[in-house]
């Protein structure tokens, strides 16, 4: 299988292999180590939990890599051997879920987190094998929850305007009621003094 464009196949130099990889790539070593990396590109928002998953295999114990590259520059995030150690970095002792295939699991990434995430699965014979992941996290934009509450202000005020309007209709009603009540008792009582004075 060939290395997508602009990858380049350096040989093998001190039982090292150096290969990148694209979208759907699976590699091999001559020495039998193999790397697929199924999602190279990840979009995150801020405070979401990510998974970079790969999927690893070779004839011997592995020993696994993680690194996080920004403009910052470089952070060991984590170490392990299958079936064996797990060393993880201070920075990110609480925010990191490794599983045995090689991948791991970042929780609530922040702007810092975005960069290139390099993952090294070396063999215990001492073949490497490279993948990388590229991650780009979002701050939440708030314009939409913006218009939402001046609508919802809007909203509120044009019920508090109908409310008002309601209990003035209402008032007005029983005003003329009133007046319409105190009417008709003044005429009955005039017609019952024209029918005494008769």
């Amino acid at each position: 299988m060939r290395p997508p464009q602009g990858c380049r196949r350096r040989g093998v130099i001190a039982g090292t292999v150096t290969l990148c990889l694209a979208a759907g790539w699976a590699l091999q070593t001559p020495g039998g180590v193999s790397l697929r990396v199924p999602q190279p590109n990840i979009n995150a928002t801020v405070a979401q939990n990510i998974l970079l998953s790969v999927e690893y295999s070779c004839r011997g114990v592995a020993t696994i890599e993680w690194k996080h590259v920004s403009s910052r520059g470089t952070t060991k995030i984590v170490e392990w051997k299958s079936g064996n150690y797990v060393n993880i970095s201070t920075v990110y002792k609480d925010r990191v879920t490794v599983f045995e295939n090689g991948s791991i699991q970042l929780l609530n990434v922040g702007v810092r987190d975005a960069g290139y995430y390099f993952v090294t699965v070396t063999e215990e014979y001492g073949t490497n094998i490279y993948g990388t992941i590229v991650v780009n996290v979002y701050e939440i934009i708030y314009e939409d929850l913006h218009f939402v509450a001046v609508f919802f202000a809007f909203l509120t005020g044009v019920s508090a305007i109908l409310i008002c309007f309601m209990w003035l209709c209402n008032k007005s009603l029983h005003l003329f009621q009133k007046t319409t009540h105190k009417l008709t008792a003044s005429t009955t009582e005039e017609i019952e003094l024209e029918t005494i004075e008769c």
